[in-house]
């Protein structure tokens, strides 16, 4: 009979964890996906001359092979377009572009409708396209006996009005700007920039026949932007 002490237990060997079914394939996806929006972004950064698949695969940091795949479904979608070797934005680019300022508008509003209300005059929201300012959401006062009427589309100089000027306001300068008359005799303006959004260089601005308190309506103004900034972050 074997008196010997038995020998313990030994503890299992934990098994390494799995990643959950599909999870593999969602990070190429994911991964995929970032290659190709970057691929899209360098064409768009490429301000004269198109680049080549060399100049996109050294952009990218992939291969030449990996470029011709992440520009077919690019292409597929107009979204870019081949010259030989060299690659451009395609038209499609140009009908994405055409659905953001309805939705801009729709989402910003609310919030302009609130402050024309408020101050019993015209608001609107201004973006800048180059040294161009755009018009693109207008909102009058329902209880007035009169206001300007501002049209949708309204374009002027970035650097003239109210509404131009507040786009490319720096961080920490004043936080709005006014106006009188630059833009229309006898008109008075107060504009603020939006900031928060990536890409947008946009202004709210208020414009009316009588003199503005920039005191007053001027923290209004720059409330309304941030809750524009919201609107369009959601």
């Amino acid at each position: 009979m074997n008196t010997g002490s038995a020998r313990p237990d030994r503890e299992p060997t934990p098994e390494p964890e799995r990643e959950p079914a599909g999870a593999t394939s969602t990070k190429e996806s994911s991964l995929t996906l970032e290659r190709g929006l970057n691929l899209l972004q360098a064409v768009a950064d490429a301000d004269s001359e198109a680049p080549t698949i060399s100049d996109l695969a050294a952009g990218v940091g992939v291969s030449r092979a990996a470029v011709y795949r992440l520009l077919g479904p690019l292409q597929n979608r107009g979204l870019v377009r081949r010259e030989g070797s060299r690659v451009r934005l395609g038209l499609g680019v140009l009908w994405l572009a055409g659905k953001v300022v309805p939705q801009l508008r729709f989402a910003a509003l609310p919030a302009l409708r609130a402050l024309a209300e408020r101050v019993g005059a015209t608001v609107h929201l201004t973006v800048a396209d180059g040294n161009e300012a755009q018009a693109i959401a207008v909102v009058e006062p329902s209880w007035t006996s009169y206001h300007i009427s501002y049209r949708v589309g309204t374009r002027h100089s970035v650097q003239r009005g109210a509404a131009g000027r507040a786009v490319d306001l720096p961080a920490d300068g004043p936080k709005w700007v006014t106006s009188t008359g630059e833009l229309q005799p006898g008109a008075y303006g107060v504009a603020a920039p939006v900031r928060g959004v990536p890409g947008l260089r946009a202004s709210v601005g208020v414009v009316a026949m009588e003199p503005l308190s920039p005191d007053e309506v001027g923290p209004l103004v720059v409330q309304c932007c941030t809750s524009v900034a919201e609107a369009l972050g959601e």
